[in-house]
């Protein structure tokens, strides 16, 4: 499926950290193959995208603004690469460690602000999306930084649980402007996440976190990669899920099968 690479550790003390305080981060997990495939492919749906926005004459197409900022997600099933990376035995290993025995694939996206004028978003759960009307179990968020990380091309902050009084997902607003769900409006700065490129913030979906803008003359590239501990439904009695529910761990063992999906 992928390049054999050595599988960083997860420690007990990361596990326990996850519990306590609802993240860990895992540097330079992603290796030399991963991080390379990751900014390759998110250069291959920028220049898609880029296309199009030539075909209809403009340069804001859906929530993507050329030279801006672009968000590109759940498209893994375009790519002839991506699911190297989001079944792999590195990405098996920390939903175990998180998730418990059994995983789906839930959301995956491009989080790109570009040079000098990415926007910033506000303090929020992921969680805060879905809303208390959709119950559901926390996921797992995976942040996998594809850039040297900085306050100043703006990394995200977070704001770990004992610094918080709830671990519920909260009820969040949308703010004017930017249309962000927010949902925390305290005066922690939280604690920002700087780390090199190729590494990995894992944390729950109900962990509040925020992104500054990007002040550098560089792109910040970020890829997301959400799972789930089961299939999140809408709360509609339709029975579909909220996003994409893709077995991927079963009792622990990996049952990902590609001949199952369409690839192009």
């Amino acid at each position: 499926m992928s390049a054999i690479m050595e599988i960083p550790t997860i420690t007990p003390a990361m596990k326990q950290q996850f519990q306590d305080e609802g993240y860990f981060i895992l540097e330079r997990a992603l290796g030399d193959y991963f991080l390379e495939l990751l900014r390759g492919e998110c250069q291959i749906f920028i220049d898609l995208i880029h296309a199009e926005m030539d075909k209809q004459g403009t340069d804001v197409l859906h929530i993507n603004h050329r030279g801006k900022r672009y968000f590109i997600g759940n498209r893994w099933r375009e790519s002839t690469r991506l699911h190297e990376f989001l079944f792999s035995d590195l990405m098996a290993e920390v939903c175990r460690a998180t998730l418990g025995p059994d995983a789906f694939l839930f959301v995956e996206q491009f989080v790109l602000k570009a040079a000098e004028v990415g926007m910033k978003f506000a303090w929020h759960q992921d969680s805060g999306y879905l809303g208390p009307q959709t119950p559901h179990k926390p996921y797992l968020s995976c942040w996998c930084a594809l850039d040297d990380m900085k306050v100043e091309n703006g990394t995200i902050d977070i704001l770990p649980f004992s610094r918080f009084d709830s671990r519920e997902t909260m009820q969040h607003e949308q703010e004017k402007g930017t249309n962000d769900m927010v949902g925390y409006f305290g005066e922690d700065s939280g604690v920002p996440v700087i780390v090199p490129a190729g590494s990995i913030a894992v944390f729950s979906s109900r962990m509040f976190h925020r992104s500054g803008s990007n002040l550098t003359k560089t792109m910040r590239r970020v890829y997301l990669a959400q799972y789930s501990c089961e299939p999140i439904l809408r709360n509609d009695g339709s029975g579909k899920s909220w996003g994409m529910a893709v077995p991927f761990l079963k009792r622990g063992a990996n049952i990902f099968d590609l001949s199952r999906e369409t690839i192009s």
